[in-house]
């Protein structure tokens, strides 16, 4: 049996709707898959003393979920005031019209199409609810308008999928850039150094307790893949396809086509630099 302790950012167990910290509630979606893992984590925050709340990525469109939400927050003496995504994937973000027909809330995103309401999200703001402070951080990589919600209070960030609970995220080629997502892992990593975050709330799979250790992880393997990637080429590897049955051979094949979409990322970036 595997000490989680000793894997990526210390996943706390098994995946279960709950408190992880002292602001933040975990609803797991009924949408389990290999790409979603255990199902998509959407995150009721509040204040402790507060009766309002924030919900991100209510999730897919699944009305029994999204009531559950609700109800879990109403339970809780919680009044659901703010819809916020971390990006727009189905996944993540299907649900969110009807869920703000269920709470009268506005959806904020980057992507105006996204929104509900006028204001959307951007780098650098604040967004306060009931005392509750999130601090938006710009993470494209993963897709273009991917976003992390930095939580000081609980020293403590939600990362949608640019970071997972288990295992890696997918450069959604050619939304998703790999120059861009090594920023965002770069910037993240900050967050652990310079501010004092320890835990990462992810959008799929168990809270991670090492937020760094996490980071440091994803860097080392995105170089480890890249450095692969280069190798096959120069192997005489030509097409995207040979190159993820290659470099993947030990992966699921039901995952080559998500794997492709990083390959291909890989190629650009490596392209642009003039590397091949």
């Amino acid at each position: 049996m595997t000490n989680a302790a000793a894997l990526p950012g210390q996943p706390r167990g098994e995946v279960l709707s709950g408190p992880a910290t002292p602001r933040a509630v975990n609803v797991l979606a009924p949408n389990a898959s290999a790409m979603t893992l255990d199902g998509t984590n959407t995150w009721i925050l509040s204040e402790p003393d507060s009766d309002l709340a924030v919900v991100i990525d209510p999730g897919p469109l699944d009305d029994g979920h999204l009531r559950n939400v609700v109800a879990t927050a109403e339970r809780a003496g919680k009044r659901v005031a703010l819809t916020l995504l971390t990006h727009g994937h189905p996944d993540h973000a299907e649900g969110a019209a009807r869920f703000a027909e269920l709470t009268g809330t506005h959806v904020r995103a980057l992507d105006p199409a996204l929104r509900l309401g006028d204001e959307g999200l951007g780098a650098g703001d604040v967004v306060t609810v009931g005392g509750l402070e999130l601090h938006v951080v710009p993470t494209p990589g993963h897709t273009a308008d991917s976003l992390c919600f930095h939580l000081p209070a609980d020293r403590a960030v939600v990362t949608g999928d640019t970071i997972l609970g288990r295992g890696t995220t997918v450069v959604a080629h050619p939304d998703g850039r790999l120059g861009d997502y090594l920023d965002s892992l770069r910037r993240l990593r900050s967050l652990t150094v310079d501010d004092g975050v320890r835990t990462v709330l992810p959008g799929h799979g168990p809270v991670l307790e090492d937020a760094q250790g996490a980071v440091e992880f994803y860097l080392a393997h995105r170089a480890h893949r890249l450095a692969q990637v280069e190798t096959a080429v120069e192997d005489g590897y030509g097409t995207p396809g040979e190159v993820v049955a290659h470099v993947y051979a030990d992966v699921d094949r039901s995952l080559w086509p998500a794997a492709e979409l990083s390959v291909r990322a890989q190629l650009d970036y490596l392209q642009e630099h003039g590397i091949i």
